[in-house]
């Protein structure tokens, strides 16, 4: 599986951008896929997760710090993943990356992902 991530920039406080995520390749019926992000001189955490799968709607899961003010959303159609990112604050400043894990079990371990797109920089200024 390979991921292709774009949609990163620079935007004010208070502002919104949106992430998209592709991915490219074979995959199972029932599969994660997720977004982390590191900021300068921060260890890489967990932002949101959605669940892909045949039988069931998708959940999702959310890092306490974007609860109402991300939105993890998918295109069944295209396989890809969106980050909708309002109210964005100069702490949300960081790489962005989108990840996928062949388990259909959400989970916030950066470990458990199995491919890792190429990062998008997201610069949010005061």
């Amino acid at each position: 599986v390979q991921l292709q991530a774009s949609g990163g920039g620079f935007v004010q406080a208070g502002g919104s951008l949106r992430l998209s995520c592709e991915a490219l390749g074979r995959t199972t019926r029932s599969y994660v896929m997720a977004w982390l992000r590191q900021g300068p001189g921060k260890e890489r955490e967990f932002v949101a997760a959605i669940k892909w799968s045949v039988w069931s709607v998708g959940g999702t899961l959310y890092a306490d710090s974007v609860k109402g003010r991300f939105t993890i959303s998918r295109d069944n159609a295209k396989t890809t993943v969106y980050l909708q990112m309002n109210s964005l604050t100069p702490e949300d400043t960081a790489v962005y990356y989108c990840a996928h894990r062949y388990s259909g079990i959400i989970t916030t371990q950066e470990s458990s992902y199995d491919h890792w797109g190429q990062g998008t920089l997201v610069t949010v200024s005061s």
